[in-house]
């Protein structure tokens, strides 16, 4: 019997050795609790691997994702404020059985410079596309140019994986979204009337080349966030937003990174592509987990930033 491409098995596969590998959208900055080992790769007890993990009944698992991350940082260590964080590379073993990977955002600066930059253009022209336009040069979208390297430094990282760890099953993890499919909300999300949409396209164009780097290595699945996340953007009310907008909250999220109800939502998501169930029912345990306080991993979140500028 021939297996359908994204439907489970009747059986579905137990992992005993989860790697999770990836950028500050995995790792969860701010997002309560936070890590101390160490506290400024800003990484939560409630990310997405950490709900994946305890609901695939995994006990012992390794999360080395870390904030301001890019592809280099797999095989390279990370200068991060008060530390240099190991290679992530390193954290993969020939019994790794399991490793999702959320990484590419911040390749050529193009998270950071989107929401670094755009919002300081709107007051210029609210109702156009001033942002968008200052990153076209001769017609041609030099924001959506870079992602040509990052599809194929991501292509080239995902070898090294099955390298590493060979038996492993690999996801590569999209980015849920950001931006409203339609309308706006200049309270929550500063960007022009246009660039909002430009913005939500390079995202869509971001994911896509992810999507192509996991069909040009065959080896890696990708799992789709940003469709499953319609209606979960920043502008969405009423608690349905699974990413924080523009605001910095000490107890919550990073500005314009997923809060706890992001990171159980992609965990959700993953979750049902590997055994077909979407509920999460399981809590993450801290239980032995070095914790920071609060306040203290805010103030060096908001001193030091968690992208890649």
């Amino acid at each position: 019997m021939l297996a359908v491409p994204g439907v489970a098995s009747a059986t579905p596969a137990h992992y005993s050795h989860y790697v999770a590998l990836g950028d500050s959208y995995t790792a969860g900055p701010l997002i309560p609790f936070q890590r101390l080992d160490p506290l400024t790769c800003f990484r939560s007890t409630s990310n997405y691997p950490a709900w994946l993990a305890s609901n695939l009944g995994i006990d012992d698992y390794t999360d080395v994702s870390c904030s301001s991350a890019d592809t280099t940082n797999m095989t390279k260590p990370q200068s991060i404020p008060l530390w240099q964080a190991a290679p992530q590379f390193t954290a993969l073993k020939s019994d790794t059985d399991l490793v999702t990977i959320g990484i590419g955002g911040n390749d050529s600066s193009v998270f950071g410079t989107l929401v670094g930059d755009c919002p300081k253009f709107t007051a210029k022209d609210p109702t156009g596309s001033p942002c968008r336009d200052s990153f076209t040069v001769g017609g041609v979208d030099t924001m959506k140019r870079r992602l040509v390297t990052t599809q194929a430094s991501v292509t080239e990282m995902l070898r090294g994986v099955h390298q590493r760890s060979p038996h492993a099953k690999v996801l590569l993890i999209g980015y849920p979204r950001i931006v409203p499919a339609t309308g706006y909300c200049p309270d929550v999300l500063p960007f022009a009337d246009g660039d909002i949409r430009w913005v939500d396209s390079v995202e869509q164009a971001l994911n896509k080349a992810l999507a192509d780097a996991a069909k040009a290595d065959g080896k890696t699945t990708y799992v789709d966030t940003f469709t499953p996340s319609l209606g979960h953007d920043a502008c969405a009310t009423g608690g349905a937003a699974w990413i924080q907008g523009k605001d910095l909250n000490l107890f919550a999220a990073f500005p314009y990174h997923p809060n706890k109800s992001g990171m159980m939502g992609v965990a959700s998501i993953i979750q049902h592509q590997l055994n077909g169930k979407k509920a999460l029912v399981k809590t993450p345990s801290t239980a032995g987990v070095p914790l920071a306080d609060p306040q203290v991993a805010g103030e060096l979140a908001a001193t030091a930033g968690v992208l890649k500028r």
